[in-house]
């Protein structure tokens, strides 16, 4: 494939809209690959680096070795992915921590749209293809359901869990941020990156290195053998992934930062949810929340002094997360 240089502009794009939303907790960069058209060639990419691809570096130099690897591409990507997932995840913290509301709006509207464009890539449907939608559908909203750990500073637990959120990462429809912050490893990961702790942030890099190159191997063979289904799967992934991104929320239960013991969110707080008490207190790093429910607008209100609920902002921004989908596919078309 001929590309020019907008085009690898294109794919930086991508890499970053990818990097961005694999920034926040519960929002998938997978997803976005797919919508925008480059999906596909990213994990048959990833699976053909191997010994032969290393041993052609040796044997016919370096030109014919990166022309090999599809360098070109993958230096786009990843310098878009790595500038946005750095550069957002401090902004995504700040949103979520005092504009949760809003910006899970727009996710929530963005991965609606989402659904029907990963479904609508199955040429057959049948039972098993159903079956499979409603299979990775429970999957992903037990995924998402799953309470949180406690923190975890230990070099090879961060070597672990870069190896599964890089799975995760590359899954439409399961974040790998919010995988990290079941495993108790997202905090850890954003505190060494505002730090410039390299020694950990190589830790975790390493362990994604081995996760990613291991996982997409297996993805590659699903999408050549049984193509219709691996995408039937996918689609109930996202769709089980709303459960988390729904932007009202009550919690239930916390975890102090300090003790790592879990509590009845009730005994803290009369409010009802976690981040309005937060947001009001001033301090988003004493407790985190280890189980929660969604709820209706007028519940949230109703269980938080009667605060604004934000309904009208958030449903336009579902609008606009939901657009953003359709300029991302067209863009992905067009580029392709």
């Amino acid at each position: 494939m001929q590309r020019r240089f907008i085009d690898y502009l294109i794919i930086s794009f991508k890499g970053m809209a990818m990097g961005a939303a694999d920034a926040v907790p519960g929002v998938s960069g997978g997803t976005i690959a797919f919508i925008s058209g480059i999906y596909e060639e990213l994990i048959a990419t990833i699976s053909n680096v191997n010994l032969f691809t290393l041993k052609i570096l040796k044997t016919e130099g370096f030109i014919a070795f990166w022309k090999k690897l599809n360098g070109n591409f993958i230096l786009a990507l990843l310098t878009g992915i790595i500038i946005s997932f750095v550069s957002f995840m401090k902004l995504a913290k700040y949103l979520i921590e005092y504009h949760p509301v809003l910006i899970w709006s727009f996710f929530f509207g963005l991965i609606i749209a989402s659904i029907y464009f990963v479904g609508k890539q199955i040429t057959k449907w049948s039972l098993s293809a159903m079956l499979v939608v409603v299979i990775g559908a429970l999957i992903a909203y037990y995924i998402t359901s799953l309470p949180s750990l406690a923190n975890n500073e230990n070099p090879f637990f961060l070597f672990i869990a870069g190896a599964i959120a890089i799975c995760a990462m590359i899954l439409p429809g399961i974040s790998g941020s919010f995988i990290l912050v079941i495993l108790g490893a997202y905090k850890t990961l954003s505190d060494a990156i505002d730090s410039l702790d390299f020694k950990k942030v190589i830790i975790f890099a390493l362990g994604a290195i081995v996760g990613l190159l291991s996982f997409s191997r297996v993805l590659k063979w699903l999408f050549k053998h049984y193509h219709n289904l691996t995408l039937a799967l996918l689609t109930g992934f996202i769709f089980g992934s709303l459960n988390k991104i729904w932007p009202w929320k009550q919690t239930i239960s916390v975890m102090h930062d300090g003790s790592g013991t879990e509590i009845p969110f009730e005994n803290i707080s009369k409010l009802g949810t976690l981040s309005v008490y937060q947001k009001n207190i001033d301090n988003f790093d004493s407790y985190k929340t280890i189980i929660e429910q969604s709820i209706l607008p007028s519940h949230f209100s109703e269980i938080n002094n009667q605060i604004d609920a934000q309904t009208f902002s958030a449903m336009g921004l579902m609008l606009v997360g939901f657009l953003s989908i359709f300029i991302l596919e067209k863009i992905g078309n067009k580029a392709n």
